[in-house]
């Protein structure tokens, strides 16, 4: 339940506050203001996360890497395909997976323990829409394609 606080904000601030609200029709500047209060206490408590927005809506990512969702999804397929590995090994092979070092692929299972409901929700988002990309393609492919006489 949000409760009320007052802040006060150094006019520049605000200036880009009222700024992004104006350009992103829907929000608020309470709304923005939580936001971006929350992300960037987020990335506090796991240095290494930023935020990125995207056509499916801000999400959590490794800086200058993949979206921590990506990252979670290749641990979970490595797991299910080697359900007895030790976690030094699943962090291992996620690196090697990922190509990121051990040490990253380390900062998104944290994030990720942090807030599992937010990343498992963005995994069966993008696998919902890659299965539905997948079948629109199919269907164009079948549309393109010379019928047989």
């Amino acid at each position: 339940m949000a409760a009320p606080r007052s802040v006060r904000f150094d006019e520049d601030v605000l200036s880009r506050l009222d700024r992004y609200v104006r350009e992103h029709p829907g929000s608020s500047s309470s709304s923005v203001a939580n936001m971006f209060i929350d992300e960037a206490l987020r990335s506090h408590e796991h240095p290494g996360v930023i935020f990125r927005p995207g056509p499916t809506g801000r999400r959590a990512a490794l800086s200058g890497g993949p979206d921590v969702w990506e990252v979670i999804g290749a641990l979970k397929d490595i797991r299910d395909e080697n359900p007895e590995a030790d976690p030094a090994s699943l962090l291992a092979e996620l690196a090697e997976v990922t190509g990121l070092t051990a040490t990253i692929a380390g900062i998104a299972v944290r994030y990720y323990a942090a807030y599992p409901g937010e990343i498992d929700e963005r995994i069966v988002l993008n696998r919902e829409t890659a299965d539905r990309e997948e079948r629109l393609w199919e269907a164009q492919q079948a549309i393109l394609r010379k019928p047989h006489s």
